[in-house]
């Protein structure tokens, strides 16, 4: 499912207009992007949440050449679904 697939869904779901469902949508993820650039989580209970880890610095090889190189350290985002979820995906 793309974007405009989650936005015609949301519309459909909630009664609402193609574009008041990407107003939600944007504003859905404006929050979360601007919660996890802060560092907090997001939990939304029975789906799950989002957080930020940070990924420690290691040795790796260069897939073509077979050097070693050091990949650096860096946060990435972590999403852990929710039981709900989990028991829907099974």
């Amino acid at each position: 499912m793309n974007k405009a697939e989650l936005i015609d869904a949301i519309a459909a779901g909630a009664n609402l207009t193609k574009a008041d469902a990407k107003r939600a949508l944007d504003a859905f993820i404006d929050a979360t992007t601007k919660a996890l650039k802060k560092g907090d989580r997001v939990a939304l209970v029975g789906f799950g949440s989002f957080s930020v880890a940070k990924r420690e610095a290691r040795k790796g090889r260069n897939p073509q050449s077979g050097k070693e190189i050091t990949i650096p350290a860096k946060k990435v985002v972590k999403f852990k679904a929710g039981a709900e979820l989990a028991d829907v995906v099974k």
